[in-house]
């Protein structure tokens, strides 16, 4: 199928673009179309050694949404030229299996598995060399932490602090199911009220 060959391309580390078309790993299927991430204004994609820059497109706005708020907020509180570290997105099984021999936290469960989730570094951030305000890590990291903090509450995402591995771990929420219902037509309201 077109799934199957497409993520053919993924593993053998082929950049490209794909949008709306669903990717089968081995044993799962994002029944979501995905979409290519790109380094950008507000963040950079790291190498990427155990996973694919691709998300679901909810999971790609939560990202470009944390990292324009990152800049608005360096601007609002004295300016400085930092962007966020992406560095991991959208793993395979084949990919998990890989990194489950180099560690031993990862599982093969993993919500990478699905493109709805992201590593954000809390430790590396890439600076423009344009001059500006220094920051130091702990500030940038508070930072983002703070923004991140905010969109939880939101009920954009679920976040989880590794420290190990030195990163937050970002989950877009489902965002079908916070929208609210569309009240339904008058003669289908009488029947469920009967």
């Amino acid at each position: 199928t077109d799934a199957l060959r497409t993520m053919a391309f993924l593993q053998r580390g082929h950049a490209v673009t794909i949008v709306s078309a669903p990717v089968a790993s081995s044993s799962d299927v994002i029944d979501r179309p995905i979409v290519a991430v790109h380094s950008c204004n507000e963040f950079i994609i790291d190498s990427l050694k155990y996973s694919y820059p691709y998300l679901i497109p909810e999971a790609a706005k939560l990202l470009h949404d944390i990292g324009a708020r990152f800049n608005t907020e360096q601007k609002a509180r004295g300016g400085g030229h930092y962007r966020l570290k992406v560095t991991s997105l959208l793993r395979t099984q084949q990919v998990v299996r890989r990194l489950r021999r180099v560690n031993r936290i990862a599982v093969d469960s993993s919500a990478h598995r699905f493109g709805t989730t992201f590593d954000i570094s809390y430790v590396n951030f890439y600076t423009d060399s344009r001059g500006g305000v220094n920051r130091t890590q702990e500030d940038l990291k508070n930072l983002l932490a703070e923004i991140l903090y905010d969109m939880c509450q939101d009920g954009r995402c679920y976040i989880k602090y590794e420290r190990k591995q030195g990163c937050f771990h970002i989950t877009t929420r489902d965002i079908a199911a916070r929208r609210p219902r569309p009240t339904p037509p008058p003669e289908l309201q009488k029947k469920h009220n009967k």
